[in-house]
């Protein structure tokens, strides 16, 4: 597969990933903001949150020189996000 492609289809994967999390997160824990907001979910300030995690994940797992295998990034991208989502939602 081209460099391009595969770096078009990572980026791709890593922002399904993120917002996948974060709407996933929005849905089964009420954040502060949620309770600030009057009950009101945000679903775009999560889902972005969850991508920003998503993105660090991924980057981290390549510099910490995991095996080049795209799964291993994946998987660090997917907890990553969820843990800044933790994180974001106070806990």
């Amino acid at each position: 597969m081209p460099m391009a492609t595969s770096a078009l289809a990572n980026f791709v994967v890593v922002l399904l990933i993120g917002i996948a999390a974060g709407l996933f997160f929005n849905r089964y824990s009420p954040s502060w903001l949620t309770r600030l907001a009057g009950g009101r979910r945000n679903d775009i300030t999560s889902a972005l949150v969850g991508i920003a995690g998503a993105f660090i994940g991924f980057h981290l797992s390549v510099i910490a020189g995991l095996p080049p295998s795209p799964l291993m990034h994946y998987i660090a991208a997917a907890i990553a996000a969820l843990l800044v989502l933790w994180l974001w939602r106070g806990r």
